[in-house]
């Protein structure tokens, strides 16, 4: 009965021209044009991210005897940061069912509580980056750094434009600057965040637990 109302609904949602009720554009796959063009760049961003883990799971062996993971990780350290990215999901949607309630000072709250806990994951990745650097693991020390400096490097710059747009999104709802619908933008923002930490638990677990 449920679904057969949904089924009823969904069309009136939609109007002639392609807009839902928010007025943003709507595609044939009944997701706007914003949603689709996000889920598409996540698209692309699992191509790149599965490259990356592709290329440490192949190389991650190629090491010295003294500088493998075995020596270097710091798993109590690592577990406790990633903790605090996956707790920034649950902010995350907090922030985005605020957004739908248009209870902006929530929203805005939620946001930076998620933006904060990013960026403390950020510094321990940081931290962790410098102890690995000062026992002897550069960038170029062996194929198992290189790959594993660049898998995890680039998935910190992603959380970082993530803390940015988090951020912004929060300006721009403070000064009342968003276009369009508001919570759509924050869901927007929330997909990206979901992804970024999703991505993350697949790193932890390949990288960290499972042993070469």
């Amino acid at each position: 009965m449920a679904d057969a109302a949904v089924t009823d609904t969904a069309p009136e949602a939609h109007d002639a021209h392609g807009h839902d009720g928010h007025g943003a554009h709507v595609t044939s796959t009944g997701l706007s044009n914003n949603k689709l063009a996000m889920w598409i760049f996540l698209g692309s961003e699992c191509l790149l991210f599965g490259g990356l883990i592709s290329t440490y799971m192949l190389y991650r062996g190629r090491h010295s005897e003294n500088l493998g993971p075995d020596q270097v990780w710091d798993i109590p350290f690592t577990s406790a940061s990633s903790f605090v990215l996956l707790m920034s999901s649950l902010t995350m949607v907090l922030a985005v069912t605020a957004a739908q309630r248009k209870d902006d000072r929530n929203t805005r709250l939620w946001l930076t509580v998620t933006a904060l806990l990013g960026s403390l994951f950020v510094a321990g990745q940081v931290y962790e980056f410098t102890t690995f650097y000062r026992e002897g693991l550069g960038f170029t020390t062996s194929l198992f750094s290189s790959s594993f400096y660049t898998l995890t490097g680039f998935h910190g710059v992603h959380v970082s434009v993530g803390v940015i747009m988090l951020l912004a999104t929060v300006g721009m709802i403070l000064k009342n600057r968003i276009p369009g619908d508001k919570a759509e933008v924050v869901e927007l923002v929330g997909l990206y965040w979901h992804f970024v930490d999703i991505v993350w638990i697949l790193i932890f677990t390949l990288v960290y637990l499972i042993p070469a």
